[in-house]
């Protein structure tokens, strides 16, 4: 079975309409294929919407029906949340010292990053689905398959 894991970046798009909200959802509905998200997305993306209430973008009505959605697409296992081991914490920690030096590469993305990477084996490539430039060209360079679903 093929795997996509979702940066925060663009689960978000499927739970609030915005530029590349018809492509995730697109990937979400691809028949045998798991979607992923990391356990710190699941941070993330209350904390993405949480900033939406404030820049007056969504309502505290719509950002709890928001993220009860989320929280149901985690418990029917729509969605499967991958846990951050020490192992996540040490690979990030790798390709700070080792890109952040030249590249935008911070410390949260290099989380999502190290997840990544790890779920990516040669016989079960995975697919990074990530719409932030910066993080989805180190991911590219890094070897992963990297669909934006803001690009055309």
């Amino acid at each position: 079975m093929n795997e996509q894991l979702f940066d925060t970046s663009a689960i978000t798009k499927h739970y609030h309409r915005e530029t590349g909200s018809a492509k995730v959802d697109e990937l979400l509905a691809a028949p045998g294929v798991r979607s992923v998200v990391s356990r710190l997305a699941v941070v993330e993306f209350h904390s993405a919407f949480a900033k939406k209430v404030r820049a007056g973008n969504v309502t505290e009505a719509e950002f709890r029906r928001i993220t009860r959605r989320f929280r149901g697409d985690v418990t029917a296992r729509r969605l499967h949340p991958v846990r951050l081991l020490v192992s996540h914490f040490r690979a990030a920690e790798l390709l700070i010292r080792r890109l952040g030096l030249t590249q935008n590469l911070r410390a949260l993305d290099a989380l999502q990053l190290a997840v990544a990477l790890s779920l990516n084996e040669p016989a079960r490539p995975i697919t990074f689905v990530c719409a932030d430039l910066a993080l989805g060209a180190i991911a590219a360079a890094e070897g992963l398959t990297v669909v934006n679903p803001e690009a055309p």
